[in-house]
């Protein structure tokens, strides 16, 4: 099999230098009576009338179809060459399909997967002909009206409203295939560990070692840190693989990753027969420790406010798929254009190749599940399977720094009367704590807390002063947490969870800037020029960083997501602000890090430079 590589491989932590893109055009059709199944369309090419994208999904105009009304069920069909080799096994891979999946290959049904944002895979071998095209069919299964599947920002009414976006069905994140021998690695998990001076690597292969070798080398830019090999007993191997030597030959700074030094481990990981080897993919991983403690966010052990902006991942072509490698990587540059270190994605799991640029760029992720809207034992269980996918998916890229399961009660809006609620937003806690205890957990973003290593707080008031009096102070957070409603809903349900958690406000802004007051908008607040709109800006940002015990902000939003036009850009990603101008205010030194305001009074006296966020231009 000879395929063109595209500039990233979709699964950039277990990429192979031989796969087969399976993007472009496929055959197409809408179910809307549900019959494909019983009529057998996986074998029925006359039914395909409509010509699709692939993986763009088909609300979206970039598809080539642009159809947002209600088609619960689609199929796609497209041929692939593929010769039958009795030593190798082909795979097919999908990085998501909205929202339940079932493939066939020459009629034959080789894989389904229920949970619209996670991968899954299948080994294809068997259902291969001898010769010639294959033939692949894709049923997905997506209800609009079903409000207990995790959905996130997708809309269930015909038409946009409020802060809910057009729907996406089907395939939206790449296909490919790739060929491997019998014996093949499978999966790679990296666990870094600071104080220990190591990383934790941890493999799964598809059959039991045989007198296989695992041969992993690590590099820093041309340098060999690591080159060692590894026996193969069993489906798995688990190594701590120590750098001691390394980073007392190096700077530490330059080993261990941060935003202003994303410093990455690139590795190859070849399995070995004696001298023939069997597999090889690429992978990496990055030395970076995260934890909570007395209030404040560490990374590396050292305190950092966290400057975050929201971040929907929508674009009005091609809707939660990205349009294009490009597209990801200039929308993980922009965060940083505009001064941030951080960003939350919002109700959404993201494509690995943008979390690839979050680790290469050095941006800070806070990854989140997109919710169900209705709370029942189906909607719980699908929540937490696709959860569990999720964790294990993203586990090893160092830019995830937090997990979020829950958003604003969506999905549990019972939580201070349901105790069945509470426990489910327990249960994800610590299930998240116990597959990943190498980061801080949100049992619920933004109020209604019952658990979490993070309080946080959603506040669009549009006034300084109101900001400063909630949060300026020890005693006025504490009154805030227990008393104050700042959008009618408890901050804390439970007020023996009150520890020594981070205090953030991570929804903050909205700041509408509407210059033609014609123009639809929607935001927390509206202003109609630029010198009003950074002010404000200044004016909300300066309050926050001015307060002590306030670990760190998220503002809304990076850009513009259809009629919630309340984004720092324009749908097109175009700056409503200078963007120096805006780097300037995030760069200003937060009162809750001694360190930063130590560093910018030195600044001023001459003594050192001080730049806490360093913009990643894309060029």
């Amino acid at each position: 099999m000879h395929g063109v590589e595209l500039p990233l491989h979709p699964r950039p932590q277990l990429a192979r230098d031989q796969w087969v893109n399976l993007r472009g055009a496929w055959d197409f059709a809408y179910d809307d009576h549900r019959c494909g199944l019983d009529q057998e369309w996986q074998n029925r090419p006359d039914v395909f009338d409509r010509a699709i994208v692939v993986p763009i999904p088909p609300e979206s105009p970039a598809s080539g179809i642009g159809d947002t009304a209600f088609h619960p069920v689609v199929w796609y069909r497209r041929t692939f060459a593929a010769s039958l080799d009795e030593s190798r096994r082909l795979l097919l891979h999908f990085g998501a399909v909205d929202y339940r999946a079932s493939v066939w290959v020459n009629g034959q049904l080789v894989v389904t997967h229920e949970g619209g944002h996670t991968p899954f895979s299948a080994d294809i071998t068997t259902a291969l002909r001898e010769d010639g095209d294959q033939v692949l069919v894709v049923r997905a299964e997506d209800d609009p009206s079903d409000l207990g599947q995790p959905r996130g920002k997708q809309d269930w009414l015909p038409e946009p409203h409020q802060i809910w976006y057009h729907r996406t069905t089907g395939i939206w994140q790449p296909v490919w295939l790739e060929s491997v021998l019998r014996a093949h690695i499978v999966d790679v998990r990296w666990t870094p560990d600071v104080p220990g001076r190591k990383l934790g690597l941890a493999v799964a292969f598809s059959i039991a070692g045989n007198a296989l070798l695992l041969r992993a080398t690590l590099r820093l830019g041309d340098r060999i840190l690591v080159d060692d090999m590894y026996s193969v007993h069993g489906l798995g191997l688990l190594r701590d693989i120590t750098l001691e030597r390394a980073i007392a030959s190096l700077d530490s700074d330059l080993i261990l990753w941060s935003p202003e030094q994303p410093s990455l481990i690139d590795v190859t990981l070849t399995l070995l027969q004696g001298d023939r080897v069997l597999d090889g993919v690429r992978s990496y991983a990055g030395l970076r420790s995260v934890s909570i403690a007395d209030g404040r966010f560490l990374l590396n052990g050292q305190p950092r406010f966290l400057r975050m902006v929201l971040e929907q991942e929508y674009w009005p072509e091609s809707h939660l798929a990205a349009p294009g490698d490009d597209a990801i990587r200039r929308e993980v540059a922009l965060i940083r254009e505009a001064g941030f270190i951080g960003v939350r994605i919002h109700q959404k799991i993201e494509d690995p190749r943008f979390l690839y640029w979050c680790d290469r760029l050095g941006v800070l992720v806070w990854g989140e599940m997109p919710v169900a809207y209705l709370f029942s034992p189906t909607a719980a269980t699908r929540t937490v399977k696709e959860w569990i996918e999720a964790l294990h998916r993203d586990y090893s890229h160092p830019s995830i720094v937090a997990w979020v399961p829950f958003n604003e009660s969506w999905g549990v809006a019972e939580l201070p009367q349901s105790a069945a609620q509470r426990h489910l937003v327990r249960t994800l806690y610590h299930l998240t704590t116990a597959l990943d205890s190498t980061r801080p957990v949100i049992g619920n973003d933004g109020w209604e807390h019952v658990v979490g290593d993070i309080i946080t707080v959603h506040d669009y008031s549009f006034d300084s002063s109101t900001l400063r009096a909630r949060y300026g102070t020890p005693e006025a957070v504490e009154r805030t947490l227990h008393q104050i409603q700042p959008h009618a809903h408890a901050i804390v349900l439970d007020a023996q969870s009150r520890r020594d958690q981070a205090i953030m406000v991570t929804e903050y802004g909205g700041i509408g800037y509407r210059p033609d007051p014609a123009v639809p908008w929607y935001g927390y607040g509206t202003v109609a020029d630029q010198g009003t709109y950074l002010a404000k800006y200044r004016e909300l940002a300066e309050a926050l960083l001015d307060c002590p015990s306030i670990a760190g902000f998220c503002y809304t939003q990076l850009t513009d997501t259809l009629q919630e036009t309340n984004g720092l850009f324009t749908e097109a990603r175009t700056p409503k602000l200078d963007l120096a101008l805006l780097r300037a205010v995030n760069a200003r030194p937060s009162l809750a890090v001694p360190g930063e305001v130590m560093a910018r009074m030195q600044d001023v006296r001459g003594e050192v430079p001080w730049v806490p966020v360093s913009p990643m231009l894309s060029s």
